[in-house]
């Protein structure tokens, strides 16, 4: 048994040597640069340890409004794309025959490029001296007034990049769910149906629980890459995201190490130390949370 544990890890020693060197060596590493004051990057030099960097991140009006921006963006693209890719597989899994085409469909803006689909996002919405764009043709047909979804009101340009986000995360959860409902054994919908259940509550009462595993990964993922959100608003308004109103956390941490002002790599591991936080907090609450609606067979 000692040798069979022994030869185990010694399979298991590659994957902890790789974590290690590309994973845990490089958060702790962000950790110390961001109590470390000054931190000039040519000369790796700094001038004192302590909190400063964080309290200049917390104080920074453009760190504020992209931490404003991604949970805006986490609050409703998360529950929203989520919901809808439930309902749209509940209804594939319902139509057998053309189950596979419709799938397929559903999974092309996933695997086309972001920025592509971004642009042509830019092009719907966007009000040009020309052309008020074919969205705002479409709300002038109903009465409406047009509106720069692009470089007008913070409103209109929330909702684009909330609206885009969706679109580009709906097709992978589509997939993940309907292969979900395909697991379900049929055995438990026959015999609800000899007890005259409705299918409303077959599905809150079989389905939900037999595919929460699947919708709690979903949700997991769905958070983490929602903060992790960047290229999405690149791809709709341009890298001066600032400028825009539109940045995000990860944005600000680039802009902190590469954009024009940056140079600021003590700053940016700050930010990026406040996110590492912000996520690990929402996951541990979601992990509390599925011990109770998350039910494993």
């Amino acid at each position: 048994m000692e040798k069979q544990n022994m030869k185990a890890w010694l399979y298991l020693l590659p994957a902890f040597l790789f974590l290690g060197a590309f994973m845990i060596y490089p958060l702790i590493d962000v950790f110390v640069y961001s109590f470390e004051e000054g931190y000039n990057s040519a000369s790796q030099t700094f001038y004192g340890v302590g909190m400063y960097n964080y309290s200049y991140v917390l104080h920074d009006p453009y760190f504020l409004q992209a931490l404003k921006n991604t949970f805006i963006l986490v609050i409703i693209t998360v529950p929203v794309s989520t919901g809808l890719a439930l309902l749209i597989s509940a209804a594939l899994s319902s139509i057998k025959p053309l189950r596979d085409l419709f799938q397929t469909i559903f999974f092309l803006p996933y695997v086309t490029n972001t920025l592509a689909v971004g642009l042509v996002f830019m092009i719907l919405f966007k009000k040009t001296p020309y052309s008020d764009g074919l969205i705002n043709l479409l709300i002038q047909f109903f009465g409406g007034s047009s509106v720069d979804f692009i470089d007008g009101p913070y409103w209109a340009k929330m909702f684009v990049l909330c609206f885009y986000t969706i679109w580009i995360v709906m097709p992978f959860k589509i997939l993940i769910l309907t292969s979900a409902l395909a697991s379900v054994n049929p055995m438990y919908y026959n015999a609800a149906r000899v007890d005259g259940t409705s299918r409303f509550r077959m599905f809150t009462k079989i389905t939900l629980p037999m595919i929460s595993p699947m919708v709690f990964y979903l949700i997991i993922t769905g958070f983490i890459g929602a903060f992790k959100a960047y290229s999405d608003a690149v791809a709709l308004f341009g890298t001066n995201l600032n400028a825009a109103e539109m940045n995000t956390i990860v944005g600000y941490v680039y802009d902190m190490l590469y954009g024009d002002s940056g140079g600021y790599p003590s700053y940016a591991s700050a930010a990026a130390i406040l996110l590492f936080a912000i996520v690990l907090t929402i996951t541990c609450i979601n992990l509390l949370v599925s011990k109770k609606h998350v039910h494993y067979v």
